[in-house]
């Protein structure tokens, strides 16, 4: 009898957070169909896309979440700097935009997109206005899933003359009832999606699970390279959120094995109410958000810029972490940010971790290596870059870490990732090896699985796999450019 007291006085004593939440909305921007949304987005373009003729915002402090409510959004919406689009429906149509672009940051053609990072489109269908093409000229870190696209998408953007370079780049869970055309796009990761057409440009391009895809190619004659994979062996899609009335839900998507093409439906996630999400801000502590992991609240990560003194620890099996807007964290007392226990079914996503001043073993560190993992119910880390330097100037301020991402735990999956020791920052070109990273990427584990690997200019090997059985599709690199 006391212990069921006991069990009962914890449940009703047990902490339920509020729903909905209370969202900032200085980084966040809920739009409905009947807001002016082209001001809104404007505003926003103005602040992280083109008020700095020689940055256009690449190393702005402001994050934003542009979440788009069910029905029909008369604007064209243009993708800058650490800046989200967000479509809050339960599917991809259910939220539909006249059409949207992300245009080169520069109007030097040289330059390009190859510096348009850091921005993303998730669960929106998108138009083609006037029968003109979804413009998405990104490089790194700027990933579209989860979209429906209603006629063709241009991976390059030519700003009137000739076709900027772009460096990218990753599309997953993608309709395009169009065709998609690579241009001056140098490389592309494309997973599980649908296309009529895809017209190669440059050098490399990977279709992992494709339909409309074509097929396998080697070298230049007669076509670009293409590497075309019939299925996906084993994906969890990202985590995404959902607004029904005036509550908000956490979808979680299920394992799928072998898998071709979109989602079905775009519906095969476990639904979870905010009510068990803690909904964290800016201002808030390591210690705050450690305290509600703690409790087994899943987290979600508002926009912002979140100085941490320790990691957040997760210790439950199946937890979430997700951040929206470009969420960034920042170590400050040489912490990892992350530290995911010895747990299954873990999802991390849509984070940017960023080393600080006092060096770091590791930004994110995934299982102690004590414990085998689970080949069917795999932790997933999706959409999470590092970045070891860019918004501080490396000729006054060093920032370091040994390893970005160590993985420790067998069978986890790898969703996209860039790991970036800077080549410029807000200083300029990056020299005489500032900003000390030894490798990007350390698996120590076996049967871990990586769909969209970037790991570029570390000073030591940039991946290290040291475990058995890994699988990578689509692997860009690129070697230090200030060493001997």
């Amino acid at each position: 009898m006391k212990t069921f007291a006991c069990a009962l006085l914890a449940a009703c004593t047990a902490a339920t957070e509020p729903n909905p939440p209370t969202w900032d909305t200085n980084s966040v921007k809920l739009i409905t169909p009947s807001s002016d949304c082209q001001s809104i987005v404007n505003a926003v373009w103005f602040e992280n896309g083109t008020t700095n003729p020689e940055l256009n915002g690449q190393w702005s402090t402001s994050r934003y979440a542009l979440m788009f409510t069910e029905g029909f959004h008369d604007c064209d919406v243009n993708v800058g700097y650490y800046t989200q689009v967000l479509g809050v429906g339960l599917t991809p149509t259910d939220t539909r935009i006249k059409n949207l672009w992300s245009p080169n940051g520069s109007t030097d053609y040289t330059v390009g997109a190859l510096d348009n990072f850091w921005r993303g489109v998730e669960n929106v269908t998108l138009g083609n206005a006037n029968n003109q093409p979804v413009v998405w000229a990104v490089s790194q870190a700027a990933p579209m899933r989860r979209v429906v696209i209603e006629g063709d998408i241009d991976l390059f953007a030519s700003n009137g003359g000739p076709a900027g370079y772009a460096s990218g780049g990753y599309l997953a869970d993608a309709e395009v009832k169009g065709s998609i055309y690579g241009g001056s796009q140098q490389q592309w990761f494309t997973r599980n999606s649908s296309m009529q057409k895809f017209e190669a440009g440059s050098w490399n391009y990977v279709f992992l699970g494709c339909e409309g895809a074509p097929a396998s190619h080697c070298g230049r004659e007669g076509s670009s390279p293409n590497s075309t994979v019939a299925s996906t062996p084993l994906i969890a899609e990202k985590p995404y959120i959902v607004m029904e009335g005036n509550q908000w839900k956490l979808q979680v998507p299920n394992y799928e094995a072998n898998k071709v093409g979109t989602t079905p439906n775009w519906q095969n996630a476990e639904t979870r109410d905010f009510s068990n999400v803690f909904v964290a801000r800016a201002t808030d502590s390591a210690a705050t958000i450690n305290s509600k992991l703690a409790e087994g609240l899943d987290v979600l990560i508002q926009p912002g810029n979140y100085h941490l003194s320790e990691s957040l620890k997760v210790n439950k099996a199946g937890q979430v972490i997700l951040g929206i807007g470009m969420a960034t964290l920042i170590s400050t007392n040489g912490n990892a940010l992350i530290e995911v226990g010895d747990v299954d079914s873990v999802r991390i996503a849509g984070l940017t971790l960023e080393a600080g001043v006092t060096k770091s073993d590791t930004l994110l560190k995934w299982g102690t290596g004590n414990f085998t993992g689970s080949a069917s119910q795999p932790g997933v880390m999706t959409d999470v870059f590092a970045r070891v330097g860019g918004p501080t100037n490396s000729q006054t301020t060093q920032v370091s870490t040994e390893v970005m991402v160590q993985i420790n735990t067998n069978d986890i999956i790898i969703d996209h990732t860039w790991l970036w020791r800077a080549d410029h920052d807000i200083g300029g070109l990056v020299s005489n090896s500032a900003n000390y990273v030894f490798s990007g990427l350390q698996v120590q584990s076996d049967n871990v699985k990586a769909y969209g690997l970037f790991v570029e200019h570390t000073l030591g090997d940039m991946t290290s796999w040291n475990g058995n059985n890994g699988e990578v599709y689509f692997y860009q690199s690129e070697l230090p450019y200030d060493v001997t």
